[in-house]
């Protein structure tokens, strides 16, 4: 069961996100390219003085527990406007866990306090355009290069799919070191936003719209960064990844969880008002049955997070236990936003309501932080590294 703590926080954020903050959505300041800062800065206002602002932090600094954290999130994703509202979207949320967990006191002040605060967004600069054979599900490929000269590291290479970046505020950039004494390897870096050297190439048009700034190809020649502002020990980047990876892949899965539950419960109040052939639309077998099949994969999706989370809690990494939860998650949601969209006919797939955004939203996510095939990939290796072991 939740903790009283997590209840208590989770229900100030539920009333919030369905009495402030859907309404926002007919807003028109929603673009292609995801919500204006003018309106994301507005809503978070409106959570401040509601205060459910960053609700997964506590005011020490410390964070709810994965568990807690699962109810909490589920219920900000309840708007495709709430994570941002509620300051628990991404990157942001993983970000601020990954500065959490490595960040210097000096880095925390600089870099994390502005996010805490939600006064500033983040980006993750990893992953590079795959044309250019750079770095993407496997960022072992990443080209990207970083030199140390004198106390600043200089940064040169090219990404792309940054969430974000146009409009940030904090930047946290994996580059790659060949240096030869041992401490070669990926590294993060830490930069402010905007930056001369980093220079927005274009926005990408893409099908999903609900992250402010959208996703942006991003080039950078000749970056300066004092040496201080790398982001723990140079050739620990990838390391670092880990840390944010499992968690950031399982908050994704949290704030999605509770988008489905919404489109559930306006398929189902169409389903149930709509009437053809001489009866409710639920009362037809095939509208019904999607509206029960749904019911199963929410609830399905509800467990594998709560799993996750508590291997989390236990202080594993949890990487093949969040392959596993944003599989099962992912692909069980795009089920459940298909139905939605088709119990609502020509409605579903119309603006009217918000099941055609999230229709467009969950597929995007069966690729966010690795595809679903990746992940599967990545779960068979370990079958057979187990199976291998076994063997000895």
């Amino acid at each position: 069961m939740p903790s009283p703590r997590a209840i208590a926080i989770a229900a100030k954020v539920e009333a919030f996100v369905r009495d402030i903050v859907i309404p926002y959505e007919t807003d028109k300041r929603r673009t292609a390219h995801g919500p204006s800062d003018e309106l994301v800065q507005e809503m978070r206002a409106k959570a401040h003085e509601a205060s459910v602002l960053t609700p997964h932090i506590i005011a020490d600094g410390s964070h709810l527990t994965q568990r807690e954290t699962a109810l909490v999130l589920r219920m900000s994703g309840l708007s495709l406007l709430g994570p941002l509202a509620c300051n628990t979207a991404a990157p942001d949320e993983g970000n601020m866990y990954l500065l959490g967990h490595v960040g210097s006191p000096e880095q925390k002040d600089r870099f994390l306090a502005p996010l805490v605060s939600g006064a500033a967004r983040s980006a993750f600069f990893m992953t590079e355009p795959a044309r250019e054979g750079g770095a993407g599900s496997d960022p072992s490929m990443m080209q990207t290069r970083c030199r140390l000269d004198g106390n600043h590291w200089v940064i040169d290479g090219r990404k792309a799919f940054i969430t974000g970046a146009d409009g940030a505020g904090v930047g946290i950039i994996m580059a790659k070191s060949d240096a030869a004494d041992g401490t070669g390897g990926a590294c993060m870096f830490l930069v402010e936003l905007p930056d001369p050297a980093i220079r927005i190439e274009r926005v990408l048009d893409t099908i999903d719209g609900s992250m402010p700034g959208g996703h942006a190809v991003i080039a950078i020649e000749g970056l300066r960064v004092p040496a201080d502002q790398m982001l723990g020990a140079s050739g620990e980047g990838f390391k670092y990844a880990q840390i944010r990876l499992s968690p950031a892949r399982l908050s994704h899965c949290m704030r999605w969880l509770g988008s489905c539950i919404r489109a559930q419960e306006i398929a189902t109040d169409y389903a149930c008002g709509r009437h053809a052939f001489g009866k409710p639309l639920i009362d037809h077998e095939g509208v019904g049955f999607m509206l029960a099949e749904n019911l199963v994969d929410l609830k399905q999706a509800e467990l594998i997070i709560d799993w996750c989370a508590d291997v989390l809690d236990g202080g594993s990494l949890g990487t093949a236990e969040s392959s596993m939860a944003k599989v099962a998650v992912s692909e069980a949601l795009m089920r459940v936003a298909d139905r939605c969209v088709q119990v609502m006919g020509g409605t579903g797939v119309s603006g009217d309501t918000i099941v055609e955004q999230l229709f467009r939203e969950i597929r995007a996510f069966r690729i966010y932080d690795g595809p679903t095939e990746v992940h599967k990939w990545s779960l068979a290796k370990k079958i057979k590294r187990d199976w291998k072991a076994a063997q000895a």
